[in-house]
């Protein structure tokens, strides 16, 4: 389907829905809507003055040329990092997918493309509304949520990009090639560092309890095992060195002692030193500067920062420039979707939204969106080029092109390989089309310490060194014999480059895929043990 004016639009207040077909503009009292189409794009803009503005709905009825009349499967993208739901799936008027879907007909298991088609419908990346995409037999609709916070927004007479409208036309190639071309047309330019992206994270054994002497051990693993690569690796230091848990003020602890030094003694042995952050959190109230209108108000305690106020921006870009000048080379920052939307998944409020209603922002002038994406550019900007940002719970398409990489999945597990299946496999098979264009998409690490069996923890090390994605691992000291050293450090060898071709071949009708193409060479992974899955636990 060539892109084209809808047919109809709506937009929703917070008193009513105000529907009509549309014929190039829109206005009804101090509202006025735009959809101009140039270049293959289509911009929506929208202004209003008084009046709170919560959703845009934009609709295209096929005709008889665009409806497809042989079976299709669709795929969406998430809001922020998979949940295993990622997968194709027929037509399912009431799926509601995020930011861009893609709708082919055909399988990529068969390597003969000829008259295979993949239509892809979508907005580019950072843009300034949470958009949905909702696919029927009869057409595309496109839901905008330009709400701020759960209210609408007042832009007292602005103008709002609301978002640019791209689809994409894709014949005689794989579903994944087609995916591959619609994420370039989303993001057309990319924000990588100048060196590939691998080595350690302490979480996945450690799940904060950790110290200094810990942080130096995994760093000598980490170091001796990539001894000679040209490329140095990193260690990251998840969370645990600060002073509470997932939370503010971000010095080091009585365990971590003085944080320079620590970035010192692990660029001495040989790595490129990383850490976590949670920004937005102020649960213990010992934030000096913070005052109560910093604080977001859900109708219960407050205790996270509105990142809308002018105060936390600089007071993020503080905390950002503190651990630059502590020598980190890497920042990983964590929590800000769940701390800003107040939830980590739409499914915990509405499958159809991403934020409860009845709350706001500091600032009414502006969507969720638009502050999300100032919040994520204030801590590129502090940071520098010269650091690179994983995202984690950062939204996916508001960060894409900004962020050097970004978790696109939630976590795996250094004990429970069904959530490393779950999320780890799933979200490497279905968001690969991602990597390298809209960031390095990060699968997560391989976490290793012990309860997860070696026969399937290698599976996922092999297949995420191979991917052209980045490969962290968690390794807890003394768990891996010789043999499976000299795995890992194979692993990271090969992944130091990333110069591997790979895809997922059964991913339309595998929601874990299991057959993949690595450098010409299909390989087949087995993600299941003996007894096969265990999420029906009848004696839990």
């Amino acid at each position: 389907m060539k892109l084209r004016l809808p047919d109809h639009i709506s937009v929703f207040t917070d008193k009513e829905a105000l529907k009509t077909p549309y014929n190039g503009t829109f206005t009804k009292d101090d509202i006025t809507l735009t959809a101009n189409l140039a270049d293959g794009e289509l911009k929506v803009k929208i202004s209003a003055d008084k009046t709170p503005l919560k959703y845009i709905r934009l609709r295209w009825n096929f005709n008889r040329e665009e409806k497809r009349k042989e079976p299709v499967k669709i795929l969406g993208d998430t809001y922020e990092r998979g949940y295993a739901e990622l997968r194709w799936a027929g037509i399912e008027p009431e799926r509601m997918m995020p930011w861009y879907i893609l709708v082919s007909n055909g399988t990529d298991s068969v390597k003969d493309v000829k008259g295979r088609y993949t239509e892809g419908f979508g907005v580019k990346v950072q843009c300034f509304s949470v958009v949905t995409w909702q696919y029927d037999g009869a057409g595309v609709s496109m839901w905008a949520d330009i709400r701020n916070g759960g209210e609408g927004v007042i832009l007292s007479g602005k103008t709002l990009d609301v978002c640019t409208v791209v689809f994409g036309d894709y014949r005689n190639m794989s579903a994944f090639d087609a995916g591959k071309e619609f994420c370039r047309l989303m993001c057309p330019t990319s924000k990588l560092p100048d060196h590939k992206v691998y080595g350690s994270n302490n979480w996945y054994y450690a799940y904060g309890r950790s110290s200094r002497e810990d942080i130096l051990n995994d760093t000598r693993i980490v170091a001796e095992q990539c001894k000679g690569l040209a490329n140095i690796p990193y260690m990251v230091i998840d969370d645990g060195w600060q002073k509470y848990n997932t939370e503010a003020p971000w010095i080091g602890n009585d365990k971590f002692g003085d944080m320079k030094t620590l970035a010192d003694e692990m660029r001495k042995m040989g790595v490129r030193p990383g850490i976590w952050v949670r920004y937005l959190a102020n649960t213990k109230h010992e934030i000096p500067e913070a005052t109560d209108e910093w604080m977001i108000d859900r109708g219960g305690n407050k205790v996270q920062l509105d990142p809308s106020h002018p105060g936390v921006i600089e007071y993020v870009k503080n905390v950002t420039r503190n651990i630059r000048e502590w020598g980190y080379d890497l920042i990983k920052h964590d929590y800000s979707a769940f701390d800003t939307f107040g939830g980590f998944a739409p499914l915990e409020f509405c499958k159809y939204q991403y934020a409860k209603d009845g709350w706001h922002f500091y600032d009414r002038s502006k969507t969720t969106a638009q502050i999300t994406v100032e919040f994520y550019r204030a801590i590129k900007e502090a940071a520098g080029d010269d650091c690179v940002i994983i995202g984690c719970n950062t939204i996916s398409h508001l960060c894409a092109g900004m962020y050097e990489l970004n978790r696109t999945g939630d976590d795996t597990s250094g004990s429970d390989w069904n959530r490393t299946r779950n999320f780890g496999v799933n979200t490497l098979g279905f968001r690969l089309i991602q990597n390298g264009i809209f960031y390095m998409a990060d699968a997560d690490c391989v976490g290793i310490m012990g309860p997860i069996p070696w026969k399937l923890n290698r599976l996922w090390l092999d297949v995420l060194s191979k991917s052209g994605s980045p490969l962290f691992v968690s390794c807890k000291p003394g768990v891996l014999s010789e043999d499976e050293l000299a795995e890992l450090r194979e692993a990271w060898a090969i992944n130091s480059v990333q110069e591997n071709d790979a895809r997922p071949l059964d991913w339309m009708e595998n929601q874990y895929p299991a057959r993949w193409l690595i450098d010409g060479k299909e390989v087949y992974y087995n993600w299941y043990d003996e007894e096969g899955i265990s999420s029906f636990r009848p004696t839990r």
